[in-house]
């Protein structure tokens, strides 16, 4: 079945080489697009232009090619068939760009009514060149990049080999090279695609992958500053409140110490809010530290000392051995800290008259032995012996540099913590 005066032939053929090459138009998208990779670029066309536009080309190709065709002398003239033939072919040229309409909702439907009205289409224009049924390479690639590619390969072949069984039926006879073309025509739109769709796949992982890893470090740092929150607070603290019961203590029997144990609490309470305050300033600056916070040097050895001696002025009496040289700036904080908090253990639960710091260095390792003379693990519920925050900062100190750290009770009474780091080059 004909349509006498038609002399354009759409596509299977010259359609599926348009259409490949339509690629970049069309409503399918690489990985660039925003609903593929959110937040990526911010300047990509509205909704709106990636749904319609592939509308308005196909109208723009395949209506006008009802009207007008191409003469021998390849010069477009007005078409000379009659009204229900001009209309019955209008109908067909307007199936494919209206059913793109719905391509982004039901891109499987979508291309397999857009595979038969180009199919038939191209029966019904036989031999005659002509544009291309182009609103169906809109459809393929919309069905492949949307995930219909079952539906866009089952399409394509049933509509190509019925429209090829069908061909010999109406006596329509196709030059091989024909056939061959729009063969190879179908197979290079359908690769180009598959193309878009392996790159959009892949910017979604690669998309996924990167939140995955920065919130992985959001929670890296949460948990470090928690870590260094905890260690200032419970050793502050504790001074405070051990400081706070001398000097209700001594409050009217000896007033002068009182006073002195108001202003150790003064001073620790004071020391404690700057670093307080510089960790926090790390959250509140997008860019950088808050200028707004105080400038608090980290802690490091040099600081022992006066470590050691606000635990003696609170009852138990330190002894510090320091034989340990220049250190890099991350080992000596994590060793200052492991210290701390071992202390301050050692004054909240240990009922303890005195402890011991011992700091060495073998040939690969610097070495933290933190002892006392105290009661050992009171309960399972004791934070120096059954894994809680203090003692479980302390581990992931030593494990973030590839160190170890052990602690547990004494045989003969008291506690011990021995810490491990390995050994690297001062900076």
């Amino acid at each position: 079945m004909r349509i006498p005066g038609r002399s354009h032939a759409r596509a299977f053929g010259s359609g599926a080489g348009r259409g490949a090459g339509a690629a970049p138009t069309a409503p399918w998208h690489g990985p660039w697009d925003p609903e593929l990779a959110p937040g990526r670029f911010s300047g990509r066309s509205p909704r709106w232009v990636r749904v319609w536009l592939p509308v308005f080309i196909s109208l723009l190709v395949q209506v006008p090619s009802v009207f007008v065709q191409w003469g021998a002398s390849r010069h477009p003239v007005l078409s000379t068939a009659s009204v229900g033939e001009l209309l019955a072919a209008l109908g067909l040229a307007l199936v494919g760009p209206l059913a793109l309409i719905g391509a982004r909702r039901f891109p499987g439907p979508v291309v397999a009514v857009v595979a038969v009205a180009a199919g038939i289409d191209l029966l019904l224009s036989g031999n005659n060149d002509g544009p291309p049924y182009i609103a169906f390479a809109f459809a393929i690639g919309s069905a492949i990049v949307r995930g219909a590619r079952v539906w866009a390969w089952i399409s394509i072949a049933v509509s190509w080999v019925s429209t090829i069984a069908l061909s010999s039926v109406f006596g329509i006879d196709w030059q091989p090279w024909r056939i061959a073309g729009i063969t190879v025509g179908i197979l290079l739109l359908v690769g180009a695609a598959e193309g878009v769709r392996t790159r959009a796949e892949r910017a979604e992982r690669y998309r996924q992958a990167l939140a995955v890893r920065r919130q992985s470090e959001v929670q890296a740092e949460r948990v470090r500053i928690a870590r260094e929150l905890h260690d200032v607070l419970a050793h502050s603290l504790s001074q405070i409140n051990v400081q706070a019961g001398v000097g209700l203590h001594l409050m009217d029997k000896q007033p002068e110490k009182a006073a002195a144990a108001l202003a150790s609490i003064k001073e620790t309470s004071k020391t404690a809010l700057d670093e307080v305050r510089a960790v926090l300033g790390i959250l509140r600056a997008e860019g950088g530290a808050d200028p707004a916070a105080p400038l608090v040097p980290e802690p490091d050895l040099s600081r022992l000392a006066g470590l050691a001696a606000s635990v003696t002025s609170q009852g138990v009496e330190v002894d510090l051995e320091n034989r340990l040289g220049a250190v890099p700036q991350a080992t000596g904080l994590a060793i200052y800290r492991i210290v701390q908090e071992s202390l301050t253990n050692v004054v909240r639960h240990a009922h303890a008259s005195s402890a011991r710091v011992e700091l060495g260095e073998t040939a690969g390792h610097y070495t933290v032995t933190v002892t006392d003379d105290g009661t050992g693990v009171v309960d399972t519920h004791d934070t120096r012996g059954n894994g809680g925050r203090g003692l479980l900062g302390m581990h992931e100190r030593a494990e973030l540099l590839g160190g170890t750290l052990d602690a547990g009770p004494l045989p003969d009474g008291g506690f011990r913590v021995t810490a491990t780091l390995p050994k690297k080059e001062a900076s």
